[in-house]
């Protein structure tokens, strides 16, 4: 409860409570260094403190491009206590990349790790120490209620340039509110291995220090179970979030790694029956979770706690009940449907918008009236059906949206990118499979001019340049012309068979 009396609306808010409640707690660790709430909170309140004098504040949206130190909750933290919501930008990502989603979100200023990047000279503060005089609370601007927007996530969308999904306090703090889907508090532990744009990394972040948890900061790049392993023995780590193809990675490699957890949660794509099976087999009292949800809803909308029967099920592993203020409906076009429909969402999980785009924000957020009263939903473009025990099924996309190694993936992303560069004349950009039928990387056929020819090698080194890792197909080949079908449009089926074959 904050000191009016009512349970905290807004994240800082939920954070400075944990820091009255047990302010010597851990909040932050990374390696043998701890930053305990009282800490965490003070140092907060003074960078908010000089950022309000900058003139952030509700309205603004600050991105914040560091990398996995105590500095960057630190600083978020600040900035929610301004009023204004962050973009958690990844400092990986290549500049071009970086630039042009800052000028999308025209902020008055951008917080980096080493001085001014763009926009104004402002750093980011020094690295938080475990002593810090307490300073009075900044003042709540007025107003302010969980509806406020608190960060901004960057999805990829159809229109060749990623979308701007903005989300609201309450989006985050539902999740951990009550009976849930996974255990936090005071005596739960969990690493932030997430990339930070993702809105897994709120889930891992706030979950946490939220509601009195560790979060324990990771200092490899590329986590692997030897990391794990380190984390549960030396660190205390209890949960651990895992994307499906970095847990079958993990179960692939060293299964035993999981040893001394008490839950893992998973999904982001769709799991696989052998890997959960034989999971399950070795750690029969670990809860294994699977976890469903579109970032227009923030991290979750639907969880699944797993079991060995379920891996037989033809349909594959239950994606499973909502989580806390949340529905789940299937639909027909703006009815119920009867049997496998669309999956659409309701609920305080709910993004506010897209940034910049209002005709796609219409498309996806519409109003329907649902048991006699107008709701508004989200349209997932997912696929899915209830079983006789409302336990919900992922059926399958009605359009060519990607899953690869959790990140959404809009293939026209990529091909707009690929278009863009001189020589390219048309291309063609789709999934490949591994050897149990999941996607696993990208392919891209392209064709180009005589005159301009760009091989294989360079034109996936400018892509590098210029995309996010994830994006840059793993497989570039070079055509004379790209198959079609009768109906004039590529044949990605054909590709695929050429590279198979």
């Amino acid at each position: 409860m904050t000191s009016t009396g009512r349970e905290p609306e807004l994240i800082h808010e939920a954070v400075a409570l944990q820091a009255r409640l047990r302010p010597d707690a851990v909040a932050i660790r990374q390696n043998d260094s701890v930053l305990s709430y009282a800490a965490l909170d003070a140092n907060a309140e003074a960078y908010a403190a000089e950022l309000i004098r900058l003139g952030v504040g509700p309205g603004a949206i600050v991105p914040v491009v560091l990398p996995g130190t105590p500095r960057l909750p630190t600083t978020l933290l600040a900035v929610l206590k301004t009023g204004a919501a962050y973009s958690a930008l990844d400092h990986r990502w290549p500049r071009e990349h970086i630039q042009s989603l800052i000028t999308r979100l025209a902020p008055p200023l951008v917080l980096t790790d080493s001085g001014p990047v763009w926009g104004p000279p402002v750093s980011c503060p020094p690295e938080p120490t475990p002593r810090v005089k307490a300073l009075q609370p900044v003042p709540r601007p007025p107003g302010l209620t969980g509806a406020a927007p608190a960060m901004v996530f960057f999805t990829s969308g159809t229109t060749g340039r990623p979308k701007g999904v903005l989300s609201p306090h309450r989006a985050t703090l539902r999740l951990f509110a009550g009976e849930t889907f996974a255990e936090f508090g005071p005596s739960s532990s969990m690493p932030q291995t997430a990339p930070v744009p993702w809105d897994a990394f709120a889930l891992e972040t706030w979950g946490m220090l939220t509601t009195g948890g560790t979060v324990v900061l990771v200092d490899d790049d590329y986590f692997l179970p030897d990391s794990l392993r380190d984390l549960v023995r030396d660190r205390g780590v209890t949960q651990i979030w895992l994307t499906a193809s970095l847990f079958n990675l993990f179960v692939d490699e060293d299964i035993d790694a999981f040893r001394g957890l008490r839950r893992v949660l998973t999904g982001g794509e769709r799991l696989s029956p052998e890997h959960v099976r034989r999971f399950l087999s070795a750690h029969p009292h670990v809860a294994l979770v699977n976890g469903y949800g579109p970032v227009e809803s923030c991290v979750f909308v639907s969880t699944h706690p797993i079991t060995l029967e379920d891996c037989a099920l033809p349909g594959g592993i239950p994606i499973g009940r909502p989580v806390p203020g949340t529905s789940l409906h299937v639909l027909d076009g703006t009815r119920p449907a009867t049997g496998q429909g669309e999956i659409c969402l309701a609920g305080t999980g709910l993004a506010l918008r897209y940034l910049d785009d209002p005709e796609a924000t219409a498309r996806s957020f519409v109003t329907i009236t649902v048991d006699g009263e107008p709701t508004r939903l989200y349209r997932t473009g997912d696929q899915g059906e209830f079983d006789a025990d409302s336990v919900l099924h992922f059926r399958g996309r009605t359009d060519h949206q990607l899953k690869i190694a959790g990140h959404r993936v809009e293939p026209a992303d990529i091909e707009a990118a690929v278009r863009a560069i001189s020589g390219v004349r048309d291309c063609a950009v789709y999934p490949m499979t591994g050897p149990e039928g999941m996607v696993d990387r990208l392919a891209l056929s392209y064709t180009a001019d005589n005159a301009q020819a760009i091989d294989e090698g360079t034109l996936k080194r400018v892509l590098a340049e210029r995309l996010p890792a994830y994006q840059v197909p793993t497989i570039v080949r070079r055509h004379s012309e790209l198959p079609m079908t009768l109906s004039g449009k590529v044949d990605r089926a054909e590709l695929i068979a050429q590279l198979t074959a």
